[in-house]
This record gives structure tokens, sequence and C-alpha cells, in this order.
């Protein structure tokens, strides 16, 4: 029986080193990926704090032979998906009583810029059920509902 060492090899041979477990080696992918496309990724003062639910103006570069110009696409933000560079936000509108739906990668190049008209108040991280809706139900709350009535109170009382 041969003896072993206390730091478990066998004597006289030389330490083995671990070799890294596949989880390790797909982390370490990972970052790599992560650190490449980091500068690719936008300022984060350039998107602004958006939330489910809330009407936006996208506004996207269109590229027409040598021409350029921006189109705006206003909507209900119905979901984000994806992380990092792949986020993609789902933009609702209705033309011509027509649902228009409308997929935007957040970081692309081409979106020139995002901003917030009104901030609707949704409980939900997907709204998909607003599909199926008609009319005035098809409608979010606006999220400053409620502070309509405290802020007049607030002023009536001083």
């Amino acid at each position: 029986m041969k003896r072993r060492a206390e730091d478990g090899t066998p004597d006289g041979s030389p330490e083995r080193k671990e070799r890294p477990t596949k989880v390790d080696r797909h982390m370490d992918r990972t970052k790599i990926i992560e650190s490449v496309v980091a500068d690719q990724l936008k300022n984060p003062k350039e998107i602004p704090n958006y939330r489910i639910g809330d009407t936006v103006d996208v506004h996207y570069r269109i590229i027409e032979g040598d021409k350029e110009r921006i189109q705006v696409f206003q909507g209900v933000l119905l979901a984000e998906t994806g992380r990092g560079i792949h986020t993609m936000i789902t933009v609702r509108r209705i033309v011509a009583n027509e649902g228009v739906e409308r997929m935007f990668p957040l970081h692309s190049p081409r979106l020139a810029k995002l901003e917030i008209v009104r901030r609707g108040d949704a409980r939900r991280a997907k709204l998909y059920f607003l599909r199926e809706r008609f009319g005035k139900a098809r409608r979010l709350r606006d999220q400053r509902r409620g502070l309509k009535h405290t802020t007049g109170a607030a002023a009536a009382s001083e």
C-alpha cells in the first residue's frame, strides 16, 4: 500500500493543480464577453428612468438610401426583455383601430432618444393583457392620480 503525504499527494510526485470546473470556465467567458460589450452600452444618463406602463416617445433613426431621418413612435411600454446590450423594449400603439407593436433594441445606435410622455401605473412586469382590451379599458391609470387630492388638501389647509 502506497503512503500519501499530508497534503494528499503520493510521496515524491509533484502537486497536481486543480482543473477549473465547467462552471468556472463558463464564468470566465461570460466576464470576457461582458467586458468587450461594455463600451458599446449607452451611457445611463442617455436612457431615462422608465417603467413598464409608461407612455414613451421612441426617436428612431431611419436610413433611406443616403438620407437619414428620425421617426417618432409613441406608445405604451409593454415589456422589457434581455439584459445588458441585448435589452429590448416593446412599445404598443393604436393606429386606425389596429394595434401596432414594435420592439426596439435599447442600446442600438439607431435609437436616437427615448422620452417619457406620461407615467402609467402598472402592477405587472409584462402588459400583454392590453392586447385584448378595447376602448377606454385599454388605458392605464396615471401614476400621479392619487397625488392630486393630497396636494390640493395640503394647499387648502395652509
